[in-house]
């Protein structure tokens, strides 16, 4: 599974960064707590939903503080250090007087924090702060990962890689889902005129009943191609009987797998888009186009599967051909 991969890559990568930076301080060498405050500082940003900057961007020389998000009144510590004594050396720093009522979070890169979290620190200047939930260790960090969501855990495995280290090792193979993109991305697709044989009334009734009506203008767009991808899966059939039926099996797949997490019905639309595209981007048959082209095709290959009844419910009735 793609969650399984980009977890697995990013506990690789954090938990070896810490180790480094631990090891490295024991003989002095702290080039790598410098570099990781900016590291940090976004890799924080993405798992807390918030905006944190190198605080000597804005007030040079800020000693013990080392992050800012002044939208959301955050003032964070990055450090290697993981001691009750650090943690309150920080909170009594003065910088807290020219941000009052700022929320400080405390980041330790190396070293457990669990223990701390039963402590009483003193907070001279009231920032606000709990030991309990704003405390935060390479472990706390992963399990925030392991928690989100596949397009959240996919960002946040691209930006680790293109900070430390290399793609994912993958063993890739054949896919149906990327034969049919292969197919699909060679057609001049700005000639297709709109698919006479569906029933834009029943899709409009699949739309409401599913609560998808955000997501209404995407599928207006793309039902155009339903003839067309027709056309190329009676095509792609003639190579094997069940062809077709694997490509859509696989978005059907991935439907039933993001409903368990009962997110939000556009959420889930636009995660099988991005899923499916994951799929066919480590399809070692997969002919590399430009990712907008990659999006469109998988686009319509979802609105083809929605419109087929292969994800989400349909409403008493529906029958999206108008003649068959």
């Amino acid at each position: 599974m793609n969650r399984s991969n980009y977890f697995n890559y990013i506990e690789q990568e954090l938990n070896t960064l810490s180790y480094r930076i631990k090891i490295r301080g024991k003989i002095n060498l702290l080039d790598l707590n410098i570099y990781s405050e900016t590291f940090f500082a976004e890799l924080i940003s993405q798992l807390l939903k918030c905006n944190l900057k190198n605080i000597n961007v804005i007030k040079q020389n800020t000693e013990g503080i080392d992050l800012i998000d002044e939208e959301n009144k955050i003032i964070a510590q990055v450090s290697s250090t993981c001691t009750k004594q650090k943690i309150e050396n920080s909170l009594a720093k003065k910088i807290f007087k020219d941000y009052p009522g700022y929320h400080f979070k405390f980041i330790a890169i190396a070293g457990d924090a669990d223990k701390l979290r039963s402590n009483t620190f003193k907070n001279p200047h009231s920032a606000i702060f709990s030991s309990d939930d704003d405390i935060y260790d390479i472990k706390s960090l992963l399990n925030l990962v392991l928690n989100l969501q596949i397009k959240n855990q996919r960002e946040l495995y691209e930006f680790i890689r293109d900070e430390l280290g290399k793609n994912i090792d993958m063993v890739k193979v054949d896919t149906n889902l990327a034969s049919i993109i292969n197919i699909l991305s060679k057609e001049n697709l700005s000639m297709v005129a709109d698919s006479p044989e569906i029933n834009p009334f029943e899709i409009m009734r699949k739309i409401e009943f599913n609560n998808l009506l955000s997501v209404q203008p995407t599928i207006d767009d793309y039902k155009v191609y339903y003839s067309k991808l027709d056309e190329k899966y009676k095509e792609f059939d003639k190579q094997g009987a069940n062809k077709s039926l694997s490509v859509l099996s696989v978005m059907r797949k991935q439907y039933n797998k993001l409903i368990v997490n009962t997110q939000e019905p556009y959420e889930i639309f636009f995660s099988i888009i991005d899923n499916v595209v994951e799929v066919i981007k480590n399809s070692k048959n997969y002919i590399e186009i430009p990712y907008e082209e990659l999006e469109m095709c998988v686009s319509i290959l979802v609105v083809d599967a929605f419109i087929r009844c292969k994800i989400f419910k349909n409403p008493e009735g529906y029958d999206y051909v108008v003649t068959r």
